[in-house]
């Protein structure tokens, strides 16, 4: 059994009372949110060729059955709204690096020198891995998804006289897409995407802290398998496919973090017992 204790460890100074850490954190918010405005302005300017990125998937799947892309603005205001969205979503995304530094500088002076050390990787690391699974979401789910829904449809879009003639008798259903509709559920796919691959972060950081083991996480590895697959079968449509892909992605992503887990025990082990204060379990 490791002692897990930090004789070499010193706190940074920090006597501030409360009234000064009270304005410290003040100041953190002033510039997280200021960055946050400047860039939700920057992207109000240019949310139309943000938007146009967006509707790429579902451009491709109605170019696929020979249909125009249009999307329709159901509500006078609709589009207006649609931009204030695009704008809120691209300036978080923006400022974030902004916003994690302020969060950085607000706690650092309270942490330990092997605490900064630790924290810092996994602080660069989330928005990474966030846009890695909000870009797995763009090129590889969003695709499978429209095109399932649009698979709906009833009746030749683009007919012929013959298509005509035979589908005289059935009600068409044809896709006319809400402009605001369509960015919400996007959205909801890069997030839900986003936020699945932050879990190997989560994990390791958790291992770091030593609130969870490799060995825990393994021996629960059955209930995470029926956790992941209810994941699947909510985030994406009832399409087996997706559901898969998803499933495999994400518990891929489980496996990896117990891994990092165990090589994270392996160096403090290796640490401790370079210190002398490694004990071994009795049985």
């Amino acid at each position: 059994m490791a002692t897990n204790t930090q004789p070499d460890d010193e706190i940074d100074d920090s006597s501030a009372p409360l009234i000064e850490h009270l304005a410290e954190l003040r100041t953190r918010i002033i510039w997280s949110l200021l960055a946050f405005v400047v860039m939700m302005v920057l992207c109000y300017t240019v949310w139309q060729p943000i938007y146009n990125f967006l509707t790429q998937p579902i451009c491709a799947a109605l170019d696929a059955r020979g249909q125009d892309c249009q999307l329709q603005i159901i509500k006078l205001q609709e589009g207006f709204f649609t931009a204030i969205n695009i704008s809120f979503f691209g300036g978080f995304a923006l400022a974030f690096p902004i916003i994690g530094y302020q969060m950085w500088r607000f706690v650092a002076p309270g942490l330990y020198r092997n605490e900064k050390s630790a924290f810092l990787p996994f602080l660069v690391a989330s928005p990474v891995m966030f846009a890695i699974g909000a870009a797995f979401a763009y090129y590889v789910i969003l695709p499978m998804a429209y095109d399932f829904f649009l698979g709906f449809q009833q009746g030749p879009v683009v007919a012929t006289p013959d298509e005509m003639t035979e589908t005289r008798d059935v009600a068409g259903i044809s896709f006319q897409g809400s402009m605001q509709e369509y960015l919400n559920l996007t959205i909801k796919f890069l997030l839900a995407f986003g936020l699945s691959f932050q879990l190997p972060v989560l994990l390791t950081l958790m291992g770091k802290a030593g609130l969870v083991s490799a060995e825990g996480l393994g021996s629960v590895r059955k209930y995470a398998v029926v956790a992941i697959l209810a994941l699947a079968a909510v985030a994406t449509p009832p399409d087996v496919i997706s559901q898969v892909i998803l499933f495999v992605v994400v518990y891929g992503l489980y496996e990896v973090s117990i891994q990092l887990v165990r090589r994270i025990e392996r160096k403090r082990e290796a640490e401790l017992k370079a210190q002398g204060l490694w004990v071994e379990d009795e049985e």
